[in-house]
C-alpha cells in the first residue's frame, strides 16, 4: 500500500465536505467530516496495531490494552459500519458512543453530539456516501503519518473557515501569526504550555512543532487548554490526537466564569502562553469579576461592552512568577481606548509589557482590521527593565488569492527584532516608560515608530490611522481640560 502523499490527503479530506453541499451548511460541516475522520483513523491504526501484535506476540495478546493506542470494542469498528445498508446514522451514533466508552479517560465526549440521525439532513445514501468515500484510503501510521494526517487536518480547519466565513473566529487564528508568536516565545522541553481560549488547539500544536523542528524532545511538553464552545473544543482535542500528541488537558468550559485549573485554591500558572481571546465580548459577569474569586482584577474592571481587559488580566494571573511570558493576539483598541486608560496605566507601572507589534490587515480572520501582538515577561532581562518595545510591521504581510499571511522571512525579520530589542528607522522603537506616561499611557505603536515615507505620498490607509490616533488624543486632551475646569 502506497504512502499518501499531501497533496491527495487535501483532496481525498476536502472531497468528503462536498458531499455535504447543499445538504448542511458550511457552518456544520466540521461537527460531521471531523468525527467521521477521526474514526476512520482510530480504527485503521487499530487494525495496523492488531496485525503488528499477531506478528510478533500471537493471537492471544490481541486484546491487551497496553499495546493500542485506543479500544475499538468489537462490532463497532469502521468496518461494521461500513456493512449497515440502512439506519447509518444510528449504527454511526452507536459505535462513537461504545469507542468513547471503551477509552473514556482519552476520548469522553469527543466525538461530539451530531444529529447523525436526522434522515432529512442525512438520507442513508449521503451517509453511505461518506463512509464509501472515507473507505477508498487506509489511514494508518504507515500509510499517513502523524505529522501528515496532523497537516491535513490543519489544512481542512483552514477549509472550513474560509467556507464558514465569519463564523470561524472561534477556531481559526491565522496559523502564520501563530507562528510568529511561537517563535518569539520559543518554549523550551519539559515547559507548560496554556491557551486559555484555545479553539482548534493551532496555537498548542504549534509549540510542539516548534520543537519537533528543532530537533528538541517535545513530548514532554505539558499541554493545557480551555475553550468555551462544545464542538471546538473537540475539534483541538481531535487535532491534538491526529498529530500524535497524546499527554494533555483540555477543557470545554467558561474561562472567564470557570477557570479550569487551579491548584491550592488559586489559578494555576504556566510557562509560556499564548492566545487569541474573542474580541470585546460584552455579555460576561462583569458584578462577579468586581470581587473574583481568583484575584484576577489585578488592573481593575473593564467596561461591561469589552472584556478585552478581562481576558489580559487572566492571562497575567495564569503566568508564572519566575518564568512566565504570554503573546496575545488582539485588536489595536486594546492600546489606547479611553475607557480602559486606568488599567493600561497600571499595566505599564507594572512593568510585565515587553514588546508590543502591530501586524498587518486581514490577519484577523475573516475581518480586514489590523491586529496586534502583546509580548508580557514576568521575567525581563535587566536591559530591558522599564522599557518596551515597538514594532511597526503592518506592511510586513503578503495577500495572494484574497488570504492574507506572513512569509517565513516576514517572522523572521519581527522575530529577530524582538530578540534583539533593537531600533530600526520606521520599523522598531524602545520607549521607556517614563515616554510613555508622558503619552498618558498610550501604547500606540504610531506614537513610537515613526514611519518613513521616503519622499513618497502617505498611504490612506495611513494617513487614516494616524488621524484616528490624533483624534482619539484630542477627545482625551478635552475631556481632562473639562475636568480641569469643572474642577472636577
Amino acid at each position: 500500500m502506497s504512502r499518501i502523499s499531501l497533496e491527495e490527503l487535501e483532496s481525498y479530506l476536502w472531497s468528503s465536505a462536498v458531499l455535504l453541499r447543499t445538504h448542511i451548511d458550511a457552518g456544520a460541516y466540521k461537527q460531521y467530516i471531523f468525527p467521521l475522520l477521526f474514526f476512520k483513523r482510530i480504527c485503521d491504526v487499530y487494525d495496523e496495531e492488531c496485525a503488528q501484535i499477531l506478528k510478533e506476540y500471537g493471537e492471544e495478546a490481541l486484546s491487551w490494552e497496553e499495546y493500542h493506542r485506543f479500544i475499538v470494542p468489537e462490532g463497532h469498528h469502521w468496518k461494521d459500519v461500513r456493512s449497515v445498508s440502512s439506519n447509518v446514522g444510528v449504527a454511526i451514533v452507536h459505535a462513537l458512543q461504545a469507542i468513547e466508552k471503551a477509552n473514556t479517560e482519552k476520548l469522553h465526549g469527543v466525538f461530539g453530539n451530531a444529529a447523525w440521525t436526522n434522515k432529512n439532513r442525512l438520507p442513508d445514501t449521503l451517509l453511505k456516501d461518506l463512509i464509501e468515500h472515507f473507505s477508498s484510503k487506509t489511514l494508518s501510521i504507515a500509510n499517513c503519518p502523524e505529522d501528515e494526517l496532523g497537516q491535513g487536518y490543519e489544512y481542512l480547519i483552514k477549509k472550513f473557515a474560509d467556507d464558514a466565513g465569519h463564523t470561524a473566529q472561534e477556531f481559526y487564528t491565522n496559523r502564520t501569526v501563530v507562528h510568529l508568536m511561537t517563535e518569539i516565545l520559543k518554549p523550551k522541553s519539559g515547559e507548560s504550555v496554556y491557551d486559555p481560549t484555545c479553539g482548534s488547539a493551532g496555537m498548542l500544536i504549534s509549540c510542539v512543532a516548534y520543537l519537533q523542528n528543532q530537533g528538541k524532545e517535545w513530548r514532554n511538553l505539558k499541554i493545557y487548554g480551555q475553550e468555551i464552545n462544545q464542538l471546538t473544543s473537540a475539534i483541538g482535542r481531535m487535532n491534538l490526537f491526529l498529530h500524535g500528541i497524546k499527554d494533555f488537558k483540555i477543557v470545554n468550559d467558561d474561562t472567564l466564569k470557570n477557570p479550569a485549573f487551579t491548584e491550592r485554591g488559586e489559578l494555576k500558572t504556566f510557562d509560556v502562553v499564548l492566545a487569541n481571546p474573542p474580541y470585546s465580548i460584552k455579555q460576561w459577569d462583569r458584578a462577579a469579576f468586581e470581587n473574583d474569586k481568583w484575584g484576577r482584577n489585578i488592573l481593575g474592571t473593564p467596561p461591561q461592552g469589552r472584556a478585552d481587559f478581562v481576558f489580559f488580566q487572566h492571562i497575567l494571573k495564569s503566568m508564572d512568577e519566575k518564568n512566565g511570558r504570554c503573546a496575545i493576539l488582539f485588536p489595536h483598541g486594546i492600546l489606547f481606548r479611553d475607557e480602559e486608560n486606568d488599567m493600561r496605566n497600571k499595566l505599564v507601572d507594572s512593568d510585565l509589557i515587553e514588546c508590543v507589534i502591530g501586524i498587518g490587515k486581514n490577519l484577523f480572520f475573516n475581518s480586514p482590521m489590523e491586529a496586534c501582538i502583546i509580548i508580557c515577561n514576568k521575567n525581563k532581562p535587566s536591559d530591558r527593565k522599564n522599557k518596551i518595545l515597538f514594532i511597526n510591521a503592518k506592511n510586513e504581510v503578503t495577500r495572494k488569492n484574497s488570504q492574507s499571511y506572513l512569509e517565513d522571512k516576514h517572522i523572521q525579520k519581527i522575530a529577530s527584532t524582538y530578540n534583539s530589542f533593537e531600533e530600526i528607522k520606521g520599523f522598531s522603537a524602545i520607549a521607556s516608560l517614563e515616554t510613555i506616561r508622558k503619552n498618558k499611557n498610550k501604547l500606540s505603536i504610531a506614537l513610537y515608530v515613526q514611519e518613513t515615507s521616503n519622499g513618497k505620498n502617505v498611504s490612506l490607509e495611513t494617513a487614516i490611522s494616524k488621524w484616528s490616533e490624533a483624534s482619539n488624543n484630542l477627545r482625551s486632551s478635552f475631556s481632562e481640560l473639562k475636568k480641569m475646569i469643572n474642577g472636577d
